[in-house]
């Protein structure tokens, strides 16, 4: 039988994305996204639904989405589930996020600017970026466990 761990998400970010680095210096970014549901209900009240969605990527990815992404970028993420679970003073606790693999900014463009995305989305001043500085350049690799920060 086979599997599929896909997920397509649009919405907007919910604040500035947060840039870490694992232990071995592979960019993290934390992302957190809002999707919105309308609706019309039984009586034809329009409904909206928000749903708020923790999302890392990692690598370049990271690196730009850091750079030329803020609070309120509209963004594409394609990615996967992905389930963690601990245990903290014997109450076990779990939580879901994506973990994002290709990613599209979206968006207009600006005024007399040129199609591109460094046009749409300008970047953000060293000074506004994380200052944290890798501890390598470390070549991508796929993400284990001992690489999470959380």
């Amino acid at each position: 039988m086979a599997n599929l761990n896909r997920v397509m998400l649009i919405g907007r970010l919910t604040k500035d994305p947060e840039l870490s680095y694992s232990p071995k210096g592979t960019p993290i970014a934390a992302l957190s996204l809002a999707c919105n549901r309308t609706w019309k209900d039984e009586s034809g009240n329009k409904q909206e639904e928000v749903t708020f969605i923790d999302i890392s990527v990692w690598s370049r990815l990271a690196e730009v989405v850091e750079q030329y992404t803020r609070k309120g970028s509209p963004i594409f993420i394609e990615g996967r589930l992905q389930l963690n679970t601990w245990e903290t003073g014997g109450v076990k606790h779990s939580k879901l996020r994506v973990i994002g693999e290709n990613l599209q900014l979206l968006g207009g463009r600006r005024e007399g600017s040129e199609a591109t995305p460094s046009a749409a989305f300008p970047p953000r001043p060293a000074a506004e970026r994380s200052q944290t500085a890798p501890a390598s350049k470390a070549p991508f690799h796929e993400p284990e466990l001992d690489d999470i920060p959380y």
